[in-house]
């Protein structure tokens, strides 16, 4: 097997998470990368069966449908060597998925929850958008589709995290906002380390960079995945790219969903 602990690193966009997890690849003992495909690639996996049923159970194979979910995530992380995966996927926060991840890799799985106010987040985004060259109408309509229900990647992984905190329980949750991450990041971070159980390690808070950096050209959207190489909290001025009505729509949704 490939790694000894695989801890889930969840939650919303634009909260962090490539900060995250460049901070957690400091440590030799843990590896943390970007988006992954694990957890689809396990659903599929799972869901695939139902085309194949009559042939399992034809051939007394239905035993092998766990033990292949099982080394997908083996299989993804094989000959790293680092001890703990810390694997990125906002669909980890999906009951579906978790209880996926429980059966096949560990019944005691912990997921790190990144949260961060919807307004804030949306302003990210439109200051990730204006520098992908959105403008005017384009850049209004991009934000616009952010806040349309069911949809990636946002309004999905707010039913995510919403799923997350009404299990209330902080054996299996740790949430983490944006704001404490970049504010307090030693206190954060050894929240997280006495959440994963793993011992305390001196990070570099001056000299932050991606271990395992993602090509942004693949997501059509350069730059969303850069980090500083300094940690420090700047003044939020995006929301100035968004409109009263966006603002508005967007606190309201966190009044209805976020609590």
């Amino acid at each position: 097997m490939s790694f000894e602990q695989f801890v889930c690193l969840s939650g919303l966009p634009r909260t962090g998470s490539t900060l995250l997890s460049a901070l957690l690849s400091q440590n030799p003992r843990i590896h943390a990368e970007g988006n992954s495909a694990v957890c689809q690639l396990m659903w599929e996996m799972a869901q695939s069966v139902t085309l194949c049923r009559e042939q399992l159970q034809a051939n007394q194979k239905e035993h092998l449908v766990q033990q292949l979910i099982t080394h997908i995530p083996h299989l993804y992380y094989q000959n790293i060597p680092e001890k703990v995966v810390v694997d990125k996927c906002r669909s980890w926060t999906h009951g579906p998925n978790l209880n996926l991840a429980r059966v096949c890799i560990d019944p005691q799985i912990k997921v790190i929850v990144l949260v961060r106010p919807v307004v804030e987040i949306v302003a990210s985004f439109a200051r990730l958008y204006q520098r992908n060259g959105f403008t005017g109408e384009t850049l209004q309509a991009k934000l616009a589709a952010l806040l349309v229900p069911q949809s990636e990647p946002l309004m999905r992984s707010i039913q995510g995290v919403q799923w997350a905190k009404k299990q209330a329980d902080p054996r299996t949750f740790l949430f983490v906002s944006y704001q404490e991450l970049v504010t307090q990041p030693e206190a954060t971070l050894a929240r997280i380390y006495a959440f994963g159980g793993w011992p305390p390690f001196d990070h570099d808070w001056t000299h932050i960079r991606m271990k395992y950096p993602e090509n942004d050209t693949v997501y059509g959207l350069e730059g969303q995945h850069e980090v500083r190489p300094q940690l420090a909290s700047t003044p939020n001025t995006d929301r100035g790219l968004l409109s009263p009505e966006m603002v508005d729509r967007c606190n309201k949704i966190d009044e209805l969903t976020m609590g």
